[in-house]
């Protein structure tokens, strides 16, 4: 048996409480599981509403566990995300996991190519280094030289997804969760996003991520989970029958 995981999910649950509305209790995960190795490509569907961005967020430390474990290898240790503190989550943001969310979040006024240069910054590298390798990435990704120096949050979405990609990819991180990162581009900027997956991977590199592109999904995934209502049958779950909930 394999050993050499980077994350290893178990008996993970997830329910929200509405306060506001009658104390409602809302289950979405319960008793799910996973394993993530080097070199990885593991892609979660499933129909609206059943867990799947709650499961990155979950990993990520944006929403805590109600119960469950979710092991990762950080630093030459092992950290529980399902249970660490503030500064552990931050730390594992800063060298093992990166994220590609939905949505593009920056301070106003701060030019894009800061915005990407800021993981590599943050890691002690030089800024003048750091704003290079952001400028070839912006290139990259289509972004025009005449925006580099403005803040994203005036660019059309599908730029501003290519910067929130190029502040993802300019750091080499063990593990990439991508939560659709092909949404909103056209099929020369999905080719390039998936022409850059397919890369870190060559590069030991895992991911796990939401592609609701089929194609898309199998062009860079070797392994799908799919996320089921209870009682339905699913040949790809990794746990028991009935365990995520709409």
């Amino acid at each position: 048996m394999n050993d050499n995981w980077i994350i290893k999910i178990s008996s993970l649950s997830k329910n929200f409480r509405l306060y506001t509305q009658g104390d409602v209790c809302i289950p979405v995960l319960d008793s799910f599981g996973l394993t993530l190795y080097p070199g990885d490509g593991i892609a979660i569907k499933g129909r609206s509403g059943s867990g799947k961005s709650t499961v990155l967020k979950l990993l990520t430390g944006n929403y805590r566990a109600c119960t469950g474990e979710i092991l990762v290898s950080h630093k030459g240790k092992i950290i529980d995300m399902a249970k660490a503190g503030p500064h552990e989550i931050m730390d594992v943001r800063k060298w093992t996991i990166g994220y590609v969310s939905q949505f593009l979040r920056v301070i106003p006024r701060v030019p894009a190519v800061e915005v990407v240069a800021e993981p590599l910054v943050q890691r002690g590298i030089p800024e003048k280094f750091a704003i290079e390798k952001a400028k070839t990435l912006l290139k990259r990704l289509n972004i025009p030289e005449r925006l580099w120096s403005l803040s994203p949050v005036t660019f059309s979405g599908g730029q501003q997804q290519r910067v929130n990609l190029a502040r993802a990819f300019i750091a080499e991180y063990p593990v990439m969760v991508l939560d659709e990162p092909t949404a909103s581009l056209d099929a020369e900027n999905r080719a390039l996003v998936i022409d850059m997956i397919k890369e870190i991977r060559a590069n030991g590199s895992a991911f796990i991520g939401i592609f609701h592109d089929a194609f898309d999904r199998k062009a860079v995934a070797d392994r799908e989970i799919e996320l089921v209502q209870a009682g339905e049958v699913n040949n790809n779950r990794l746990c028991e029958e009935g365990n995520v909930w709409a």
